[in-house]
């Protein structure tokens, strides 16, 4: 296993990093089971990402003049409900928010009571989860309030680091902002783990273009 470990100062730093490292040197490999069967994607084995400021605006990354860009803080915003909400739609097997919504307000009581816990971990899926066609690819969301902030530490069992990474990463810096206010700290860091943070092949000339663009910056 090749693991890789980032430091960034932003969301936007995180990801012009994380498109030069799977770009660059991530597995490439034919899918056979999961989204997009038939296509390909590089792949990290195994990457931790510290984000030390990733609450700076925008969110969203900027992408140089020519890329479209995956996301918006308008988007992100209303993301926000996907992860904060029970909201499910019809076409929808799940939501992240169904399990987070209820654990969510246990770990804001729980800080204002015991700061120093361990057990503000909260949980995506069941055991049932693997019978999905798609299960959760965010499956940790853990928690820690030390020297006086809210740090998020998050698992994702696959990451599509073109169409998901920002949105995520902005949707839960924004529920955490959220959570940091209601417990009365300040906000912290995001450390994101994967050992499947990956491109699709259709992406894969947006990244080229974005890397090649930003290293010449």
């Amino acid at each position: 296993m090749n693991t890789v470990n980032i430091v960034a100062n932003n969301i936007e730093d995180a990801w012009f990093q994380c498109l030069n490292k799977v770009f660059t040197t991530g597995y490439e490999y034919a899918i056979a089971r999961g989204s997009f069967v038939g296509h390909k994607r590089r792949e990290l084995d195994f990457v931790t990402i510290e984000i030390r400021n990733p609450g700076q605006r925008p969110l969203a990354p900027i992408v140089p003049e020519g890329v479209s860009p995956p996301t918006s803080d308008e988007y992100i915003a209303e993301y926000l409900t996907y992860l904060m909400t029970s909201e499910k739609q019809e076409n929808e097997q799940y939501t992240y928010g169904e399990d987070l919504e209820p654990q969510m307000f246990q770990v804001i009581d729980m800080y204002k009571h015991h700061p120093d816990t361990n057990q503000a971990c909260m949980t995506i899926g069941s055991k049932d989860s693997m019978n999905l066609d798609d299960p959760p690819c965010l499956r940790i969301l853990d928690t820690r309030l030390r020297y006086g902030k809210l740090h998020f530490i998050v698992y994702f069992r696959s990451w599509d680091l073109w169409a998901a990474f920002p949105t995520n990463l902005g949707g839960l810096q924004l529920m955490k902002e959220f959570m940091a206010s209601e417990i009365g700290c300040e906000d912290g860091e995001i450390i994101a783990t994967s050992k499947g943070l990956h491109l699709y092949d259709y992406s894969w000339s947006f990244a080229g273009q974005v890397c090649r663009l930003e290293n010449d910056t």
